[in-house]
């Protein structure tokens, strides 16, 4: 597809959608600053329309975010026609998801005493709402290259997730994520692949290791010393080798292995940590998080 003098394929095309106070227009005032054009809340079956007129731009308008989401009311429903129109005629898009925990949006709502965009449906309530938003955009969150969920990081946190996400082009190169957690506070929503390691020592009944982390060589060694410890990660290695090329391969753009404990500070931080060095010997982008390392 042509427009001018320049292909839409050219173009770096991202749509930006996902749960009603959820972050999106933060997110799209992070991506203005590392460079993408952001249009906030236009319909679906506008968007071809305004991909087509950017392109004509020349090279003006070549990283665009296009925010889209339940406030288009009906015409939102059209989002999935339209994105397959899109790859019918070989535009390339990648798509952001924004979420956060039906609590989190409904307190977030009840703070800034905003309406939700469905609460005049029907008179329903705000949780109702919540509900029957997620149910609508299911398919599309499953679909989307990069989910990033907003419970419980702050603007600053959003922005730097974005900026190391997108910094530069959207390409197929998969960017690896291995980010330790503590169950103790709740599941990692993001993860693509959940590793529990609460099977193994835990050095937090070791007076002199309980009060340090995983970064500290001492808990490593006290960590791997365990032969099962030792067999646990030769064998997560093995399946990490499989999967990630696997994924590679199939065109996935970011890729989150999160390794879980209890508190997210002895065993998980080790495993994340060996899995990360493993995996940048292997000349993957990854970059090591830990999300529950300073929590008491």
């Amino acid at each position: 597809m042509w427009a001018g003098n320049r292909t839409v394929q050219s173009m770096e095309l991202l749509i930006v959608t996902g749960m009603s106070g959820a972050g999106k227009s933060q997110a799209a005032n992070a991506l203005e600053d590392i460079g993408f054009y952001c249009v906030d809340n236009i319909p679906p079956a506008i968007i071809p329309s305004f991909v087509d007129l950017s392109a004509k731009s020349g090279n003006e308008l070549n990283k665009i975010a296009i925010v889209t989401d339940a406030r288009g009311g009906n015409m939102f429903s059209e989002i999935s026609d339209v994105l397959c129109d899109l790859k019918a005629k070989s535009i390339n898009y990648r798509i952001l998801f924004l979420d956060a925990s039906d609590e989190i949006l409904m307190r977030r709502y009840k703070e800034n005493r905003r309406k939700h965009p469905l609460v005049n449906d029907d008179n329903i309530s705000l949780a109702e709402a919540v509900s029957k938003e997620r149910q609508m955009l299911e398919k599309i969150r499953f679909t989307a290259d990069f989910v990033i969920d907003t419970s419980y990081i702050s603007i600053s946190q959003l922005k730097e997730k974005l900026s190391t996400i997108f910094f530069g082009s959207l390409s197929n190169v998969l960017k690896v994520q291995c980010k330790s957690f503590g169950f103790k506070y709740g599941s990692d929503t993001e993860a693509d692949l959940v590793i529990d390691v609460r099977c193994l020592p835990n050095p937090f009944y070791v007076e002199e290791l309980k009060q340090k982390t995983g970064l500290d060589s001492d808990v490593r060694e006290y960590v791997m010393a365990s032969p099962d410890s030792k067999e646990f990660f030769e064998k997560l290695i093995s399946f990490v080798d499989c999967a990630v090329p696997l994924y590679a391969k199939e065109g996935k753009s970011q890729l989150t292995i999160a390794i879980g404990c209890t508190g997210g500070k002895h065993r998980s931080v080790t495993f994340a940590e060996l899995i990360g060095a493993h995996l940048k010997e292997q000349k993957y982008d990854c970059v090591i998080a830990h999300r529950d390392i300073n929590k008491r």
